[in-house]
């Protein structure tokens, strides 16, 4: 699985200067989004569970392929709940693949 280089802080809502605020803002801006991560979807089932605490039955979630062709695979949410678990549906091909997704909402 690859490993997810970038990690952005998280701000205290009490004790935030005006300059970290504006760095945050400013990265999200030029697109640097903190709501991405990579999942494996697991081989010889039709589901896979991932725990993200971004999650929530809100959310839209993007898939885009790691080092594959992503129409072999169809991830799909089958479900989300509202403590941070997704069930993602996809195709059994008999070996694991990996994708990375970007959740907004």
């Amino acid at each position: 699985m690859t490993t997810r280089t970038a990690n952005f802080r998280r701000l205290n809502p009490i004790t935030a200067t005006t300059r970290e605020i504006a760095e945050l803002l400013n990265r999200t801006i030029d697109g640097g989004l903190n709501s991405w991560d990579y999942v494996t979807l697991a081989a010889n089932v039709t589901e896979t569970s991932h725990d993200d605490p971004r999650f929530s039955t809100e959310s839209v979630v993007f898939f885009t392929a790691i080092n594959h062709t992503p129409s072999h695979s169809h991830p799909y949410i089958k479900s989300t709940s509202t403590d941070g678990t997704m069930k993602i549906g996809h195709s059994n091909h008999g070996h694991t693949q990996e994708f990375a997704y970007l959740i907004v909402g």
